[in-house]
This record gives structure tokens, C-alpha cells and sequence, in this order.
């Protein structure tokens, strides 16, 4: 195989590279008005989830979907991001009131604090990636990201450790540096965050599937509150059999001029 192949590994991997610093950037520019960054952020794991699995139009127009992504979500991750924003904003002033209190009882109610945000980051990280990828209400998305953040515990920590290394890396390790990892943050460090987080998400997903799944793509797979990938990537048809049924033969709907006609009198037996 040649290495500069059209086809090949290299030419794919670049071409998923630049597919992310272009995500990054549109998704830096959508979030200039504070209120789209739930919008935006739905757009921008929209497009690395469809880098993920394989599913990016041949094309190659990738603004294209993520501003596709952005207009058709905008409503619910507007209200997810609003959500999202008023528990944030109970969670600071809670910790302005336990800061507020004698060292006693501040050192008390702050392990409630970060007990109270460890449980918001957990379901918070699946709000958006759940909204890119399946159709459902805000108020279950918002259930089933808490309970897929529990069910999927691994997942949750990695992807979250993920996050946390990446920040850490960037602005803590080497305060000499933070010029350049801004610099890297604004090209394309929001989206290959994302990007790496999407391969755990896939995993979540593979294991638990919220309830009433219906892909963006497909049909609605209707079944428990969980389900396999397997039944989230097909579209599940439910046909009712005739045999079933047992008034069958008189449903106009199914037999139509097949249906057996009936006489006036019936033959006698000999």
C-alpha cells in the first residue's frame, strides 16, 4: 500500500484532522454569542461522532453539517445550555454561602458542594453528545444523561479524566506555556477533546441506550431503557402478521378483493 494513497491511512488521518481544526474553529466563531454555545457544542460533537463512525459525507463539506447540526438542535440545546447555566449559577452561589459560614461548618457543607458538582459534571458531560446523536425531549435527554453517566461509570470517569488531563496539561503544568496551548485550544483543541471523548461516548452508547431511542438518521427502536447498539444502528420495523389476527379474514384492510365472499345460504350436507 503506498503510503501517499488516496485511500490510505495517512491521506484519512489528515483528512480527519483538518475536518477538526475546521469543527474547532466554527465552533470557537458560534460561540462568541454565550447563549449558542449549547448549540454549538451539539454541532461540534455531531460532526466528531460522525468522525468516529465512519459517517462523514463523502463530500467532504464538514461546515456544512456542523452548521446543519446547529440549526436543527438549536432549540433543545439552547434550553439544555440554559439548564445547564442555572445550576451552575445554585452551585456558585451555594459555594458563596459556605464560604460565608465558620470554618466548622464550611469545611462540612463543602464536601456537599463538591459532591452536589461532581454529579452535575456527570450527567452534564453526556447532555450534548446525547442531544447530537439521538432525537428525544430535553426533560428525558436530561434523565437519561444521569442515568447513563452511572450505568456507563467507566466511561464517565475516563472521558471526564480525559477532559481534566487536557486543562491541566494546558494551563496548570507549565504556566510558561499557556500562550501556546491557548493558541492550540483555539485551533483545535475544543474539537480533538471532543473527538477522543466520542470514542468513550461510542462505548456508553454500546453498552446503554436510553430509553425510546430514535438516531437522527433512522427510526425510532422502541423497547426498554436500555438497549444495544446493535438495535440503535437498525431501523426496527414491527409488522402485525395476519396469522395473529384472529379476525383476519374479515379486515378489508389487509384482503381487499381477496376477502372470501360470503353466500345467502349455506350447502347443505349430504
Amino acid at each position: 500500500m503506498r503510503i501517499f494513497d488516496h485511500n490510505g491511512p495517512l491521506m484519512i488521518a489528515l483528512g480527519k484532522l483538518a475536518d477538526i481544526v475546521i469543527c474547532n474553529l466554527m465552533f470557537c466563531l458560534f460561540c462568541l454569542p454565550v447563549i449558542t454555545v449549547g448549540a454549538s457544542l451539539t454541532a461540534l460533537f455531531t460532526c466528531m461522532q460522525e468522525l468516529v463512525y465512519d459517517e462523514e459525507k463523502d463530500d467532504g463539506l464538514i461546515f456544512r453539517d456542523f452548521w446543519v447540526a446547529f440549526r436543527r438542535n438549536f432549540g433543545q440545546a439552547t434550553l439544555l445550555w440554559l439548564f445547564c447555566l442555572l445550576v451552575l449559577a445554585f452551585l456558585g452561589a451555594y459555594y458563596w454561602v459556605v464560604r460565608s459560614m465558620a470554618a466548622g461548618y464550611a469545611r462540612v457543607y463543602m464536601v456537599t458542594f463538591y459532591v452536589l458538582l461532581l454529579v452535575f459534571l456527570f450527567g452534564a458531560l453526556y447532555l450534548f453528545p446525547l442531544q447530537a446523536r439521538y432525537e428525544n425531549t430535553v426533560k428525558n435527554t436530561i434523565r437519561n444523561a444521569w442515568l447513563l453517566s452511572v450505568g456507563a461509570l467507566p466511561w464517565t470517569l475516563l472521558s471526564i479524566l480525559l477532559i481534566a488531563a487536557a486543562v491541566y496539561i494546558s494551563f496548570f503544568m507549565n504556566p510558561a506555556a499557556v500562550d501556546v496551548f491557548t493558541y492550540l485550544w483555539a485551533v483545535c483543541g475544543f474539537a480533538l477533546v471532543a473527538y477522543l471523548d466520542s470514542f468513550f461516548f461510542r462505548k456508553a452508547f454500546l453498552k446503554f441506550g436510553p430509553e425510546m431511542l430514535r438516531r437522527k438518521s433512522g427510526e425510532r427502536a422502541e423497547g426498554a431503557i436500555f438497549t444495544d447498539e446493535e438495535h440503535q444502528e437498525q431501523d426496527l420495523m414491527v409488522q402485525e402478521s395476519r396469522f395473529s389476527d384472529p379476525n383476519w379474514n374479515r379486515r378489508e384492510d389487509i384482503l381487499g378483493e381477496d376477502k372470501p365472499k360470503q353466500t345467502g345460504k349455506r350447502r347443505r350436507r349430504r
